[in-house]
């Protein structure tokens, strides 16, 4: 059994979180679209990175080109979101969490693949694929992800959220980039639904639109490997995109990212790269 060394760093006290979850309940009781609520509560309801079927497709795929029955840790899991989907592809992935507060709150049981701080059951073999969805300003376990990992995923929010010096690369550990993709931020979806359906009254039209016209948080999803599996990794993503558009599948919250603006290959006008949203660009090419 390997520990975890590092205590992951809780990122809200207890009276925030009740207080969001007060504020939680009372939206609920609203009645909203059920999926407006992953994108208005990632806390509760999603994830801290939006995302789409094909991401879950594409972290599996890579996966599986390092070994047939890979070993896939998610680390800073919260209570299971993305993990949920790609245990029906890995069953064998265990998550990560620092705190159980949220499976108390939400009165749901905590899976048996969802550990407190520890990786239970892990030896110290290396981990196939550890994947980072999230790490809190001022947290900085990337060391330790890299010395068990022969591949990270990780997803980072270029409105700032990172580690210690605001640092997500892990290059300096050893790992080399693969390739990397743009997916929108949570923050603009949530922003979006906001104001599109819960301040209509406050809010002209023409000035929804300007505060569209601002939105610029993206989120980028970034392939590292150790160098002697570099190839495996990188043919097994391009093996997984060549005929993507062909045989895409999809969750039904992702309509919210269409009426969001947010489409498949879609190029945001306002963006500082022009490089479409989900299209995977590969370092070296």
């Amino acid at each position: 059994m390997q520990v975890f060394k590092k205590r992951l760093q809780m990122p809200f006290n207890l009276d925030e979180l009740l207080a969001a979850y007060s504020a939680y309940q009372r939206f609920i009781a609203l009645d909203p679209n059920p999926h407006h609520l992953r994108y208005i509560f990632p806390l509760f309801e999603g994830t801290y990175f939006a995302y789409r079927k094909i991401d879950v497709l594409r972290v599996i795929h890579i996966a599986k080109s390092i070994s047939t029955k890979p070993s896939f840790i998610d680390i800073g899991c919260g209570y299971g979101d993305f993990l949920r989907n790609v245990r029906e592809h890995i069953p064998n992935a265990i998550g990560i969490e620092n705190d159980f507060t949220l499976f108390h709150l939400l009165k749901k049981p905590k899976p048996d693949y969802i550990y407190l701080d520890s990786i239970e059951g892990f030896d110290k073999k290396a981990i196939d694929t550890a994947f980072v969805g999230w790490m809190e300003p001022g947290v900085d376990f990337r060391k330790f992800v890299a010395s068990v990992a022969n591949c990270v995923i990780t997803t980072f929010d270029e409105g700032g959220q990172c580690g210690i010096n605001g640092g997500c690369e892990y290059e300096e550990f050893g790992l080399q980039r693969i390739a990397y993709w743009r997916t929108p931020s949570w923050i603009d979806v949530n922003t979006e639904l906001m104001n599109k359906y819960y301040t209509p009254s406050l809010l002209s039209q023409d000035t929804r639109s300007q505060l569209k016209s601002l939105r610029s948080s993206h989120n980028l999803w970034y392939v590292y490997s150790k160098k002697d599996i570099a190839d495996y990794v990188r043919e097994g993503l391009y093996d997984r995109i060549r005929n993507e558009e062909i045989t895409m599948e999809w969750f039904d919250f992702e309509s919210i990212l269409d009426e969001c603006g947010y489409h498949f290959k879609e190029t945001l006008q306002i963006s500082m790269s022009k490089e479409p949203l989900w299209e995977v660009i590969f370092d070296g090419y």
